[in-house]
């Protein structure tokens, strides 16, 4: 009653929520303007909304999520030459960004305060001072998980302590220090979770050996900065633990390197000066990037804990060494080389730790890369040019929408279990995740333009390889109208989304010129569907106040070819009760309402049933071969599979053909017959298809034969039911009998005590009797239903039997239809073969006569002609014969290697035959198994009795 009060609540509220119109409100009827007014409304947003709040585990290690990451945060445009902001962390961080690039150089002047430009790309500065007021100012105020700070640092060390300090003194409690207690730095341990570090700001810099970091930091504290100084070489540093894959570059030109071979550091962010315009081209031609420092400060060092950059050597060294907080960074092609060749490696290696991916350096234009396919590699920090507002950036906005754009997602489960191996470029479905179907279909926009502009709506879908389908679907155009064009276009189909939990849709909508007027980014996991107005983003993902898109999404469970009729009639098996099943089952009913009613079985008599030509074609065709087979992959879709009736492998009726009209194929079908019906004049066969061979006599004697021994084996398989019943029925007639006769015996002695002492004498005798009885009654029970037990298991051990024998009958039979098949196919090919040879023997001997014709006329020509002497008619004649002999060698040349290329294409279509019919064969025999494990998971134990 209170879930019913609540729906009506429920109900009551929506009308009143949607519909203004007193009278509507009164008869709780929605209006047509309450309709379309829902149909805008958040209750029917394309998403489900709880997914746009913290839905997500965030209990799990840091190396579990993806975090929103970006790269050379501070720029507001070009990577050379572009102008530096502070504005720019305020606006990445308010948007959810979880990760920013801090790249710190030496400042200039008397204050030599650090700055962050990039590096000697003339580049303008910004005081590293006035970054960190802004991190702390912005950094959790849309969330409040931790915020990673990358430093790219090329400071000297005096600066890195200012770095230190400001870090320090700026961000006080928000900055993690030290390792937390419940978490220590230790191989094997994983990384906490962002539950654990919220409102936390952990700093990624590199990290000196901790037994040099100690010392140092011991002799810094101690006022002995001289030990500490700048002097001291880097070769004190973990070069295995303190190098970044970002600098596997060359960290020094040749300028760099001093007397000694010892490379100095260049702390110089703009040693270019003034220059011209051409200087300027010249020098970004020959840019190259420089590396960070490695001679890091103990102070700086010692605040680095979770996020420790090192050189990535390769996946096997870094699982030996199974420490959970160092990560690599990757450019996004060193990153796609990876992925090329030990893309498993990397989702394994993703699992354990963090790895970040960074645009290449040739991305002057601050463009990015496609993030999709680092995602699908379990990448966590996929870092992009946050500044560029294009379609990588607005899948990156879409993606980190979810979870309440705290900029935490967690991966799907199979890339975070160690006992997982996944490949994101395989196309079968994932274990333990079902591939989904989807489509969508443009119905109309609203909104788009005030202007008189044709339209057209591009729909996308981005995940893995497999399931990306991009460009493809496009609308019509609609001319001359931005402000409600109709598109009533066919659904676009995405088949088989193999991994939904990683596929995002994107539906854009663009002028006719191709200008982008609005975009969405919807994940497919949480999607709704059903009609929907999806509400439009700007290319920067702002929301747009008044463009929609009407659209119609259906998302079903994806069923491969072949198994539709299965899965219907697992949905709904009654449906698909044949007409005589159907009438037995309802006359058993009614006879078993007849019987409570209680009208006896013998005052009902048999009436005869006229029988139709409809029902009597019907029950004529009942013991011939059936038209399709339980366990073979269906030819069409609009046949179902049983599993009564004999296996075959044809598609179509076996039974259409009869005796007199089967076609022969006289071991393996007569082509040689006609010439002209068979060969075309560039000696192609006819190909041998399977249906044809299905319809030669001796495989329809096949199917007789193996129809008679399923037949046979049900006979069987009856009989011993029967017999297992008759067994069982008089084992549980004897336990009756036998109970009723001592039960009797104990009521006959207390009558005869009765009758001899008296009724008021025997008292005690009847209690005692009694509780004989009863004793007697309560064995009899427990011993029946230890019977029943015992033979219920008896019987579905038999029926388990009986299904396991039919099986392997029915599977025997295919294997025999497909080894006759094989033979058959085997024996046209021969023929096909033969008659090939055949012809071309017949071809080479024209040929030969021909050309000896062609000699012999040649001769006769010269031998007529009377005027030269014979001489010169034997000069002429020898002339002759040695240019055709050179003629004849060559047109014998190449008619040899014309037939033998028939000879080779020939061999390549049987080839790609008999692979064919072993695919299908093996295909029909893979169902079989299919069927039979449904069969055999839904049967349940029976009784007899």
């Amino acid at each position: 009653m209170l879930k019913c009060q609540i729906e009506i609540d429920n109900h009551f509220h929506f009308i009143i929520t949607m519909t203004f119109n007193y009278l509507m409100l009164i008869s709780e009827w929605l209006s047509l303007d309450g309709f379309c007014r829902y149909l805008m409304s958040d209750e029917n947003a394309p998403v489900f909304l709880d997914r746009l709040e913290i839905c997500q585990d965030l209990d799990q290690p840091l190396a579990h999520y993806y975090i929103n990451s970006s790269h050379n945060t501070y720029l507001t445009g070009r990577q050379f030459g572009g102008k530096s902001s502070v504005e720019m962390y305020r606006q990445v961080l308010l948007a959810g960004c979880r990760c920013i690039e801090l790249d710190c150089w030496d400042g200039r002047g008397e204050d030599a305060e650090p700055i962050i430009t990039h590096g000697k790309a003339m580049c303008s500065d910004i005081l590293l001072k006035d970054v960190i007021y802004a991190i702390r100012d912005t950094a959790f105020v849309t969330s409040h998980y931790p915020v990673i700070l990358s430093f790219e640092n090329h400071c000297s060390k005096s600066q890195q302590y200012k770095i230190a300090k400001y870090c320090e003194e700026i961000l006080g409690q928000l900055l993690l220090t030290k390792q937390l207690d419940e978490v220590p730095l230790q191989p094997g341990v994983q990384l906490p979770c962002p539950n654990q570090l919220k409102r936390k700001i952990l700093i990624k810099n590199k990290r000196l050996k901790f037994d040099v970091e100690k010392r140092q930091l011991e002799l810094f504290l101690k006022g002995q900065q001289e030990s500490i100084s700048e002097e001291e070489p880097g070769i004190e540093l973990n070069t295995a633990v303190v190098v970044d894959a970002e600098l596997t570059e060359n960290a020094f030109t040749e300028n760099d390197i001093n007397d000694n071979g010892v490379g100095r550091e260049d702390n110089d962010a703009h040693p270019e000066g003034s220059l011209t315009a051409d200087e300027e081209a010249q020098l970004m031609q020959k840019y190259k990037y420089t590396s960070a420092t490695t001679n890091i400060h103990p102070v700086l060092s010692s605040y680095v804990n979770y996020a420790q950059p090192v050189k990535f050597q390769s996946f096997e060294i870094a699982e030996d060494r199974n420490i959970f907080y160092h990560m690599s960074s990757f450019n996004e092609s060193t990153a796609l080389g990876l992925i090329r060749s030990n893309v498993v490696d990397l989702v394994h290696y993703n699992k354990r730790q963090m790895s970040r991916i960074y645009p290449r350096g040739g991305r002057v234009e601050s463009s990015n890369f496609m993030p999709q396919i680092f995602w699908n590699a379990g990448c966590q920090m996929v870092a992009l040019n946050w500044q560029t507002a294009d379609l990588a950036m607005q899948l990156n906005q879409g993606k980190f929408e979810y979870n309440g754009g705290c900029g935490y997602l967690l991966k799907p489960e199979f890339m975070r279990r160690d006992d997982r191996t996944f490949d994101p470029f395989s196309e079968s479905p994932v274990d333990g995740v079902i591939a989904a179907h989807c489509s969508v279909q443009v119905v109309s926009g609203q909104f788009l333009s005030d202007k008189k502009i044709g339209t057209y709506v591009e729909v996308d879908m981005y995940g893995l390889p497999t399931d990306t389908i991009r460009r493809e679907y496009k609308t019509k155009v609609v001319p001359n109208n931005g402000l409600n064009p109709i598109y009533n276009q066919e659904p676009f189909l995405f088949r088989k989304v193999v991994l939904p939990d990683l596929a995002v849709l994107r539906i854009a909508v663009y002028e006719e010129t191709g200008k982008l007027i609005g975009q969405r980014i919807l994940p497919l996991d949480g999607l709704k569907a059903g009609y929907r107005h999806i509400s439009l983003r700007t290319e920067g993902n702002f929301p747009l106040s008044l463009p929609t898109v009407f659209c119609k999404i259906v998302l079903k469970t994806y069923v491969p070819d072949g198994l539709e009729d299965i899965v219907f009639r697992l949905a709904d098996p009654i449906k698909f009760i044949s007409e005589d099943e159907k009438q037995k089952v309802e006359a058993e009913k009614r006879a078993k309402q007849m019987r409570e009613m209680g009208i006896d079985e013998n005052d009902i008599s048999d009436v005869p049933v006229l029988v139709t030509k409809k029902s009597s074609s019907r029950k004529s065709t009942k013991g011939k071969f059936p038209q399709r087979s339980v366990s073979l992959p269906p030819r069409s879709h609009n046949n179902a599979k049983t599993m009564s009736g004999p296996v075959s492998p044809s598609a179509n009726s076996i039974s259409s053909f009869g005796a007199g009209t089967a076609p022969s194929l006289a071991l393996g079908l007569s082509y040689s017959a006609s010439k002209k019906d068979n060969l075309t004049k560039d000696c192609k066969f006819d190909p041998i298809a399977g249906e044809i061979l299905k319809s030669d006599k001796s495989y329809l004697t096949l199917l007789k034969k193996q129809q008679k021994e399923l037949e046979s084996l049900k006979k069987k398989q009856i009989k011993e039911r029967a017999a297992m019943q008759r067994s069982h029925c008089s084992m549980m007639d004897r336990m009756v009998v036998g109970h009723d006769k001592e039960k009797s015996m104990q009521e006959k002695s207390l009558e005869k005590a009765i009758k001899k002492k008296g009724e008021d004498n025997c008292n005690d005798l009847k209690i005692i009797t009694e509780k004989e009885i009863q004793q007697i009654v309560n064995s009899h029970k427990a011993k029946v239903k230890q019977l029943v037990i015992e033979q219920t298991n008896e019987w579905s051990l038999m029926v388990s039997s009986h299904i396991t024998d039919e099986h392997e009958t029915r599977k025997n039979h295919i294997i025999q239809q497909c080894e006759l098949l094989g033979k058959m196919m085997t024996e046209a090919q021969s023929n096909q073969i033969k008659e090939l040879k055949t012809k071309q023997d017949r071809e080479s001997k024209e040929l030969r006569g021909q050309q000896t014709k062609q000699s012999i006329d040649a001769k006769q020509e010269i031998r007529k002609d009377k005027i030269i002497n014979k001489s010169e008619r034997d000069r002429k004649v020898r002339e002759v014969l040695e240019s055709n002999t050179k003629r004849f060698v060559d047109e014998r040349r190449r008619q040899a290697t014309t037939f033998e290329k028939q000879q080779q294409d020939l061999v390549k279509i049987h080839t790609k035959q008999l692979t064919d019919l072993t695919n299908e064969n093996q295909k029909e025999i893979v169902m079989a198994e299919q069927v039979f494990n449904e069969v055999k998971t839904s049967t349940r134990p029976e009784s007899v009795c």
